[in-house]
């Protein structure tokens, strides 16, 4: 009798978890692929292909201030990769320690690759377009496009990086410094126990998980957050009512008032909420959400269990390793703080 009611309790388990499963596919929920093949049609630009070496000189020059202007910031000082990949301030802080003058939250880098569009305002539709912008923004690294080709082509180490990785012949000029930060930046991906669950382990989430995904589903979060980034489309941001930190800061989305979709991977490491960092907490970020965009109350167990949820969106990070910057030269150009 006992061995029979195990036996039919993980048969309605089963069935159960197939059939929460089958609604976030049909919620448009998509998984990280596994296949390491599935997941490079995903995230390689044929224009700019993914190679080791790439990826190695990227990083270096992801973590070097010297591309700035004072010498002092780099991409991971908005994007902490040891973290959320985030700076967890509420607005950015750049060049003479100015605040982003239009209080815009740095949005995580992770996953960024699988967003349809980047920025809030999603005015670039790719990571080497929008790997640009940063390094030549006056409240950010406030470079010039010169400045970061003579660090770059000043510094031996790189240009013999540079000819390993493009050839011989290559032109080290700013856009391929940015193109090869931005193929750096297309292997930061974090699959995480979620994509488990929607590809292979109905174990991989708990019980409760299960239920903050169900709520999350039922709601209809996932109207606006689907995808494999559940996210990073440009969509109407206070459909039914007005954000209540929509005075902080002066951002109102692009021409047609869209804002870009946050991605939810990693959400619980990348505190504050919304793209002025207004909102503190996931609780306050959840219901205001339901508040705003699907006119519905959302009490505080629903947050609390899809909050639980969101815990399985953590994601395993790539490992790092050792990241150390080559010397500079005499050529180098030195550190400017006006």
């Amino acid at each position: 009798m006992k061995t029979a009611l195990l036996s039919s309790l993980l048969i309605t388990s089963t069935i159960m978890a197939a059939s929460l499963k089958q609604d976030a596919q049909n919620a448009g929920l998509q998984a990280i692929p596994e296949s390491k093949t599935e997941l490079y049609k995903l995230i390689d630009n044929p224009k700019n292909p993914i190679t080791y070496a790439k990826v190695q000189l990227g990083k270096q020059l992801f973590f070097d201030p010297r591309l700035s202007k004072s010498g002092f910031i780099s991409c991971n000082s908005c994007h902490n990769l040891m973290a959320g990949g985030t700076d967890n301030i509420e607005a950015a802080v750049g060049h003479k320690w100015r605040v982003n003058p239009h209080h815009l939250n740095s949005p995580t880098v992770f996953n960024a690759v699988f967003a349809s569009s980047q920025f809030w305002d999603g005015r670039d539709p790719d990571l080497e377009k929008q790997a640009q912008g940063p390094i030549q923004a006056a409240p950010e690294m406030a470079a010039t496009k010169k400045h970061v080709k003579d660090v770059v082509n000043s510094i031996p180490e790189y240009v013999k990086s540079f000819k390993k990785a493009y050839g011989q012949d290559v032109k080290i000029n700013f856009t391929k410094i940015t193109d090869t930060i931005a193929t750096f930046e297309r292997t930061l991906v974090t699959p995480s126990r979620f994509d488990k669950f929607l590809t292979s382990c109905d174990k991989a989430l708990s019980k409760q998980e299960k239920k903050g995904l169900k709520t999350f589903i039922d709601k209809g979060c996932a109207t606006c957050h689907n995808g494999v980034a559940l996210g990073g489309q440009m969509m109407a941001f206070g459909v039914v009512a007005k954000y209540k930190y929509a005075d902080i800061g002066d951002f109102h989305g692009d021409s047609n008032s869209l804002v870009k979709v946050p991605t939810l991977r990693n959400i619980t490491q990348t505190a504050p909420y919304f793209h002025n960092g207004a909102v503190k907490t996931l609780k306050e970020a959840i219901q205001e959400m339901g508040r705003i965009q699907l006119g519905v109350k959302i009490t505080d167990t629903e947050a609390k269990d899809i909050e639980v949820f969101f815990g399985a969106l953590e994601g395993s990070k790539p490992h790092l390793g050792k990241v150390s910057l080559p010397n500079s030269t005499d050529k180098t150009p030195k550190p400017n703080l006006n």
